[in-house]
């Protein structure tokens, strides 16, 4: 019979403001009927999306630049506990970005039946943003091309992308990103009619039409 060391967390991004709102918790329930151990990790990642992209480890929160808390936890069946989530450095020019590692921690196994353990674990995306967010995203069509640059110093989410045909009547759902800074992307579309997207920074939600 499968088993299950299930999680389930309140949320799975997380965005943090400097001088305004520097940390959250992230609530983490237990929803299998066995005792959970849980290990809990953050990293930096560095020029998301980028070709220069790479991970930075470091257990001192000071130089990490977040405070995740606790690192572990044992959650029994049913039960919730917390994971604090907070932004140590300040007033940087470019947003930060992060992932925080939730996931069950299982020992060895013992039986002489065959069987499954599925393990479910979670990447949460951390955002810091920075003391003045810039969003700056310009696109380029050319043909059923449509290329996305983001010159802002924060990621901008391209999302609820449609191309529909003269009348409305009939739509096309278009694939969606979150843009980080830096970061390009292209998009190919099924025709040649107009294409509509919404992009969302902080703080504003705007519809363009390309």
């Amino acid at each position: 019979t499968p088993a299950r060391a299930e999680l389930a967390l309140s949320n799975l991004i997380v965005e943090l403001m400097p001088a305004k709102h520097i940390r959250e918790d992230v609530e983490v329930w237990n929803n299998s009927p066995e005792r959970s151990f849980v290990a809990i990790e953050p990293r930096e990642i560095i020029d998301p999306s980028l070709p220069s992209q790479r991970v930075f480890l470091d257990p001192d929160p000071e130089k990490l630049g977040l405070l995740v808390s606790p690192s572990r936890m044992i959650l029994e069946p049913g039960q919730r506990k917390l994971v604090r989530i907070a932004a140590i450095s300040a007033g940087a020019d470019r947003e930060h970005v992060y992932r925080v590692t939730i996931k069950p921690v299982t020992g060895g196994v013992q039986s002489t039946d065959t069987g499954l353990l599925v393990v479910v674990g979670y990447d949460v995306l951390v955002l810091v943003r920075p003391s003045q967010p810039l969003a700056n995203v310009t696109a380029n069509r050319t043909g059923r091309k449509v290329t996305f640059r983001n010159s802002g110093n924060v990621s901008v989410e391209v999302v609820e992308g449609q191309q529909c045909d003269t009348a409305r009547q009939h739509c096309t759902e278009l694939p969606g990103k979150r843009l980080y800074a830096g970061a390009s992307w292209s998009v190919e579309l099924p025709s040649d009619q107009r294409a509509d997207y919404v992009l969302k920074s902080p703080g504003k939600t705007e519809r363009r039409s390309y």
